[in-house]
């Protein structure tokens, strides 16, 4: 009788990790389910991280990612969620706003949330972010100068207007910009296109025909900086126009290696992960009280608590030399 029902068990469990894709500990007390931007190795990464953590703090985690950035399939798959009954659901949001119904449902059933890249996020418990917004848009301005040098024209992309965390680095880029670098003129307001490498080509293209002494792109995104450097490189501008962005290595690499992009400035997507499923279990143990202001998280290191943004400062810069030390 107990071998029939040990049997049963672990058939049940089989099949769970079959609805649910890759979980890291069927047997432990809490599930979380990450639900990223879009399917692409940027967030690949990600679920590498959110397995481990699940390994090591034994929760059971898994992932679920659209195909593309729309923001109404990230919707459904966060309400799915909802309705399977999981602990906690970790977010990267496509749209800030079109988010907050199905947290604000989440929330009144009990289960967590958690965002990363969407500061201040209305219906979350908290927002992780492993970078300084203000810190990081600034030193990816400073990167863009390195390169084309302190005057000519440049654009922003970022990943659409309601991005915040996108929007808040080109905020803070274009402050420096005016406060220390007066000669660098920007060609338009920010262009929504970094989640889309394609948009992203043809808009740069656009923008290299408008105003042919262009000389740099600031690309807030993942797919802003391959896009640019793919029109930079099909119009032999590599030595001409600087492409800065925030795109993974694996991403990168080729364009790092003949020159048509620059730097990446980014971090670790796995790490944000980790922390989002600590931050969770904390709370789900009724251990919230230890989420303040320079709690240390072991492996990733100090946190800075402003209101329900938990930060920390772990930027990485990319370029041709180092892009091979990074598999993601």
């Amino acid at each position: 009788m107990f071998s029939k029902r040990l049997a049963a068990c672990l058939a049940m469990a089989v099949v769970l990790a079959l609805v649910f894709g890759s979980v890291s500990a069927y047997a432990a007390e809490y599930t979380m389910v990450c639900i990223p931007k879009l399917r692409i190795p940027w967030f690949n990464r990600m679920e590498t991280g959110l397995l481990e953590a699940g390994r090591e703090l034994g929760v059971n985690t898994y992932q679920q990612a659209p195909a593309s950035a729309d923001e109404a399939e990230q919707v459904r798959l966060i309400s799915d969620a909802i309705n399977q009954g999981v602990d906690a659901i970790l977010v990267v949001p496509n749209d800030a706003s079109s988010c907050e119904p199905v947290f604000s449902r989440a929330q009144d059933q009990g289960i967590v949330v958690l965002t990363h890249e969407s500061p201040d996020q209305k219906y979350a418990n908290y927002d992780v972010e492993m970078i300084d917004n203000v810190k990081f848009g600034e030193k990816a301005l400073e990167l863009l100068v390195d390169v084309m040098g302190p005057s000519g024209k440049f654009a922003i992309y970022v990943g659409s207007l309601t991005v915040p965390a996108h929007n808040i680095w080109a905020d803070a880029a274009l402050r420096l910009a005016k406060e220390k670098y007066p000669d660098l003129v920007l060609v338009a307001d920010r262009f929504p296109v970094s989640e889309d490498q394609h948009a992203a080509r043809q808009t740069a293209l656009e923008l290299l025909t408008a105003h042919p002494d262009l000389k740099g792109f600031l690309c807030f995104g993942s797919q802003g900086a391959p896009g640019a450097a793919q029109a930079v490189r099909e119009k032999g501008l590599q030595d001409k126009v600087a492409v800065i962005g925030t795109t993974s290595p694996a991403q990168a690499a080729q364009f790092l290696e003949d020159g048509s992009m620059d730097y990446s400035i980014l971090w670790d997507p796995g790490e944000a992960a980790y922390v989002m499923v600590y931050l969770a279990k904390l709370i789900l143990e009724g251990k919230e009280d230890q989420i303040r202001d320079g709690m240390i998280i072991p492996g990733i290191g100090e946190a800075r608590l402003e209101g329900m943004n938990v930060l920390f400062d772990r930027p990485l810069i990319v370029t041709k030399d180092n892009y091979a030390e990074y598999d993601f």
